[in-house]
Formats: structure tokens, sequence, C-alpha cells
């Protein structure tokens, strides 16, 4: 009798393990924790983050969430230097996605936060950080990568909102800004205006 065919896995599995995306490169970061037990992932939250600040296509990034940027590299470093954060995932330029925590995990992304009616909001979302500068323009490649990555998110978690950091903690912070086009994000995800930050 011939041996039976391995079952294929389940769409979820084939693209995720232990909270880890097939489709992006791996980079482990210390800076992270449990989520809360019961902790539903049902928010994505979008930063952007450029090192020195409108510089774009170094290490710099991956550094600071390594804990290993050299505060002495560069000026501005000094005036954070010493901090220990993480985000789930990275988005280059180009659309070449990196991930430093598990989406299981919970990242240091976030900071005093409230949203949907709930605080803290690294409990229970993940953080997609986007080289670039608040206010200004993304690339479309940087749209394409995001659009896939939500959308295979909520796939594997119950994820039903997206917000910016902006959103999340208003008059603290200003990512990504008036640069990030969230019509071009709706359409690409097709989902309910419920599920975006309202606009006055």
């Amino acid at each position: 009798m011939s041996p039976k065919p391995a079952e294929a896995p389940a769409p979820q599995d084939a693209l995720w393990r232990h909270g880890w995306y097939r489709f992006a490169r791996r980079c482990d970061s210390p800076n992270f924790g449990p989520r809360p037990a019961g902790a539903q992932v049902d928010l994505v939250v979008v930063h952007s983050i450029s090192l020195p600040p409108g510089v774009y296509g170094g290490d710099e990034v991956r550094q600071l969430f390594t804990n290993a940027l050299d505060w002495n590299a560069h000026p501005y470093f000094k005036t954070i230097a010493g901090m220990q954060v993480s985000a789930h995932f990275f988005v280059r330029r180009d659309g070449a996605l990196w991930q430093f925590v598990s989406c299981d995990q919970r990242a240091w992304h976030a900071g005093a936060s409230s949203y949907r009616g709930r605080d803290n909001c690294n409990d229970d979302s993940v953080g997609i950080e986007l080289e670039g500068l608040e206010g200004e323009a993304f690339e479309p490649a940087q749209y394409e990568a995001l659009g896939a990555l939500c959308a295979s998110l909520a796939q594997r978690y119950p994820v039903r909102h997206v917000a910016g950091h902006e959103h999340i903690a208003p008059g603290r912070k200003a990512d990504p800004g008036a640069g990030f086009d969230w019509d071009e994000l709706r359409r690409q995800l097709g989902w309910p205006d419920a599920s975006f930050p309202t606009f006055s």
C-alpha cells in the first residue's frame, strides 16, 4: 500500500509560523513581551520611521530595534539614546519587508495610547513601521507590501481596525502623517469605513 500523502497545511499555516510571516525577512528583536491573557489582536498600527530623520536605505532602524544602534554615530541619536523599542514589521522604501517580533507577542511600538475604547494598544495590536518621514509621501511599493500584509494579518488574527500612531496617541505622535494615503490603503483592502480612522 502506498503511503498516504501529507495533508496540505491550512492557508494561514502556510503563511504564518508561531506569529512569523513567511514573506518577511526575520530579524529578532529582544524588545518584546507576552500579550495579556485573552488579548484579541484586532488592530494594526501604522507608523513611520527613518534614522536619522529623512535619511533612507541605511541599517539604523534595524540597529535601533535590536539595541545595536551607536548613539554617538549621529547627533540625533543622542536625543533617543537608551530607547528600547520595536515594531513587528518594517517596510522599506522599495517594499522589502522585515519582521522583528512575532505577532503572537507584544512589541513595544505604541507607547501610551488609546483606541476603540481601549488603552495600551501594544497589548492587542500589530505595529508596522514604514520607512519614511511624517508628513511626506510613501512609495507605491510600500502600499503594496502594507496592503498584502494587512490582508494576511486579517486572515490569521481577528484584525478589524487599522490606524496611525497619530490616531492612537494624538498630540504626542504625528506619524505616519499627512503624506500617508489612507484612501489607497482602503482601496487595496476593501474593508468597511468603520475599520479606518475617521477624518474631520
